[in-house]
């Protein structure tokens, strides 16, 4: 069964020359979707493509690097039918908070001796 590759894209890219990308590759048109919201000029977008070997796979990663892709996502026997954005999201969701993140520098303090002579009362 084939897979979905999900990307999610900076404010800046521009979803047709994805779409251009991804078609003259060799991706058909129902092969893929691009998920865009009403204020599509000034806000993210995500895009879905169903891969279905390493060799497409590759490919489509190659694309979404050249288009400004923040973070992809790789969902294993998923159809592109299968791929409508509340289903993506959920999952791209539950893997987020699934991933360990970077936590911030941690300062242990060292034991002291307590109050000394120098504290006046």
């Amino acid at each position: 069964m084939s897979s979905i590759l999900a990307g999610l894209f900076e404010r800046h890219s521009d979803y047709k020359r994805l779409e251009n990308e991804l078609e003259t590759s060799g991706f058909k048109d129902s092969d893929y979707i691009v998920y865009i919201s009403e204020d599509q000029h000034h806000s993210q977008y995500m895009a879905s493509v169903e891969i279905k070997d390493n060799e497409q796979a590759q490919n489509a990663k190659n694309i979404f690097h050249q288009n400004s892709v923040l973070k992809t996502y790789q969902f294993e026997n998923m159809s592109i039918d299968e791929a409508s954005y509340s289903t993506v999201k959920k999952y791209i969701d539950a893997r987020s908070k699934a991933e360990i993140h970077n936590s911030p520098d941690v300062k242990k303090k060292t034991q002291h001796t307590g109050m000394d002579s120098e504290v006046k009362f």
